[in-house]
C-alpha cells in the first residue's frame, strides 16, 4: 500500500463504499453472520472473512447450499443486521470530511440494502446522501463495475472523473473494473492489504480542496 501518497490530481466527484470505509459495523455484521452461520454449521472462522464487501444474497448463493434459497436467508439476514447497530460508528474525521464537499460531488456506493444502509448511516450520525446507490440498485454488485458506473452516471460524470474511497480487495476490484482511481481505508483491517493504490488510516488529518478549475483534491492537514 502507498502508505504516504495521495492521488497528485483532481476530480470532479468522490464515490464512498459505506461499511468500513465511512462507518465500522463488523461487529454488528460479525454477530449476525456468526448466528447465520453456525446455524447452517458452517466453521465461523474461516467464513467470517469471505463475507465483506459483497452483497449479503451473493455471499449466500457462492457457498451453494443445499436446500438454500439465498434471497430468503439474505431477507432474514438483512433484518437483522438493521435491529443490532448499537455499536456503529463513523470513521474518525468522515463526517467532517464528507460535510466539507458541495452536495452534488459525492455519493456512496455500497453492497447494503437500501434500508440496512440508511440504518447504519444513521447510527453512525452520518447523512443518508441524496446519492446512495444500494445492493438493489444493480444486477451485479461488486467487484463487479456496475455499482460505482451507476453512482458515476447518476453525477453526470464518466468513470476517469470520480475517486473512490473504498476498505475491501473487492471493492478495490469493482472500482478498478470501473476504470476509476481509489484510496484504501485501513481502519478496520486485520491485516495488510496487497495493493498499489494510495492508503489512508481514516480522515482525521485529511481535507478536501477545491481548487480554481473546479476540481476536487484529498490533501493531508498542515501540520
Amino acid at each position: 500500500m502507498k502508505l504516504d501518497t495521495l492521488p497528485d490530481r483532481s476530480y470532479a466527484v468522490f464515490l464512498f463504499d459505506m461499511d468500513g470505509t465511512l462507518l465500522t459495523s463488523i461487529r454488528s455484521a460479525e454477530r449476525v453472520w456468526t448466528a447465520w452461520a453456525t446455524r447452517h454449521k458452517l466453521d465461523v472462522d474461516t467464513f467470517l472473512p469471505t463475507l465483506h464487501g459483497k452483497r449479503t444474497h451473493d455471499t449466500i448463493r457462492q457457498l451453494k447450499l443445499p436446500g438454500v434459497d439465498p434471497i430468503a436467508e439474505a431477507a432474514w439476514i438483512t433484518a437483522a443486521e438493521i435491529e443490532d447497530v448499537a455499536d456503529i460508528e463513523a470513521i474518525d474525521g468522515a463526517a467532517d470530511f464528507i460535510a466539507s464537499l458541495p452536495p452534488e460531488r459525492w455519493g456512496i456506493v455500497t453492497s447494503a440494502p437500501r434500508k440496512l444502509a440508511e440504518a447504519r448511516l444513521s447510527a453512525a450520525g452520518l447523512p443518508s446522501h441524496r446519492l446512495l446507490v444500494a445492493a438493489e440498485d444493480v444486477e451485479h454488485g461488486k467487484p463487479a463495475p456496475d455499482p460505482f458506473l451507476l453512482g458515476a452516471r447518476k453525477l453526470g460524470v464518466t468513470p476517469a472523473e470520480c475517486l473512490v474511497f473504498e476498505d475491501t480487495q473487492t471493492g478495490l476490484r469493482s472500482a478498478a473494473a470501473a476504470g476509476m482511481d481509489a484510496i484504501v481505508v485501513t481502519l478496520t483491517h486485520a491485516h495488510p492489504m496487497e495493493t498499489d493504490v494510495p492508503a489512508i488510516l481514516d480522515y482525521a488529518d485529511l481535507q478536501a480542496q477545491l481548487g480554481a478549475d473546479g476540481g476536487l483534491r484529498v490533501l493531508r492537514k498542515a501540520a
